[in-house]
């Protein structure tokens, strides 16, 4: 079996070739990032066999391409995560860095890691993505306007001060553009081309929001089902987990998510502490739905007590509440998974 480690890069990719053991067997350079040259690599890979694996950098902005390509072409890829790259090229006798190096560090770390995440072509879950990052641009330009916008009704009267996320509503908007439109000056000029923008900016994030909560209920009915789950709550979930079927177990899933509490223990006492590691943007989901089942949910909010009658801070009974809503959150994914599939397939056709 041979594994080919690929170094992914904007212009150019580089290969490496080894074998079981890791030992080197060849290296190639693309001359560019074209699916011609991803069909080049396929061809010179023919050389040492059909039985091979690639394994790729996981740098999707740079290597997603390449990925549809060589899944086009019926090849098998897994993707390496940069920190473990890193780690099998400081261990190796081989000094320095560059991009045959590199390559070779991907190969060997698929090598020690068997279990790694094979890479497939994307779904409906990147769509999602896409629409939940674009609308999250959108409301960081409409902050920024409006925070100019209202230093500039500052200047033309102090004592006129819009109340808090009021300047997102259709209403107060055309208030302000009315009163602008009696004042004379720059500022008023500027101000009011700010409130027009502002305006535009909520009708697209308005829209947006529709879209991804039309999506949302087709492909997470069962998450959307949970207390404390919204459509925006469910699209970043679904936009960051991909396939949840990648993960083994529902263990495995908390460790990706970061609501696993990491083991520090040594000798005969055991201990463990907050992990501030793994998807902070999926972490920072399940803490919404956290904060909002503390508040509202009877469940939640007995599971609490309890931890708290155990002994535990409130900080350290949500993080509990937060572990086992990761472990609600990976069941009802697998429940939703099937419908995902379906879309995927339809797309696909």
């Amino acid at each position: 079996m041979i594994t080919l480690g690929i170094d992914a890069h904007k212009r150019t990719h580089t290969v490496v070739a080894v074998d079981e053991v890791g030992r080197q067997l060849g290296s190639k350079t693309t001359l560019a990032t074209t699916s011609e040259d991803h069909l080049t690599l396929v061809r010179w890979a023919d050389r040492f066999g059909c039985e091979r694996n690639w394994a790729v950098e996981d740098c999707r902005h740079l290597s997603r391409r390449l990925e549809a390509d060589l899944l086009s072409a019926g090849e098998r890829i897994v993707r390496v995560p940069p920190k473990l790259m890193a780690q099998t090229r400081d261990s190796a006798r081989t000094y320095g860095k560059s991009d045959p190096i590199d390559a070779l560090a991907v190969a060997r770390a698929a090598l020690r890691h068997p279990d790694l995440p094979a890479a497939q072509l994307d779904g409906p879950a990147r769509a999602l993505r896409l629409l939940v990052a674009r609308r999250e641009h959108l409301v960081a330009e409409r902050t920024r306007a409006v925070n100019r916008l209202r230093w500039h009704l500052h200047e033309l009267d102090p004592a006129w001060d819009p109340a808090p996320r009021s300047l997102t509503s259709y209403a107060n908007i055309e208030a302000v553009t009315i009163r602008l439109a009696t004042m004379d000056g720059l500022v008023a000029e500027i101000a009011s081309d700010l409130a027009h923008d502002i305006r535009s900016l909520t009708e697209r994030e308005r829209a947006l929001h529709k879209r991804i909560a039309e999506r949302t209920a087709v492909l997470a009915p069962h998450l959307l089902a949970l207390v404390g789950v919204s459509s925006l709550t469910a699209a970043k979930i679904l936009g960051e987990v991909a396939d949840v079927r990648r993960f083994k177990d529902r263990n495995a899933f908390a460790r990706h998510n970061g609501t696993a509490p990491l083991p520090v223990w040594s000798s005969n006492k055991e201990r463990h502490r907050l992990s501030r590691t793994g998807n902070r943007q999926l972490n920072a989901a399940i803490h919404r739905i956290a904060l909002t089942q503390a508040r509202c949910h009877e469940e939640a909010i007995a599971f609490l007590k309890r931890r708290t009658e155990m002994g535990n801070t409130h900080s350290e009974a949500r993080r509990a509440l937060k572990r086992r809503l990761s472990d609600v959150v990976y069941r009802n994914l697998l429940l939703d998974a099937e419908p995902i599939r379906s879309a995927v397939l339809e797309q696909a056709a």
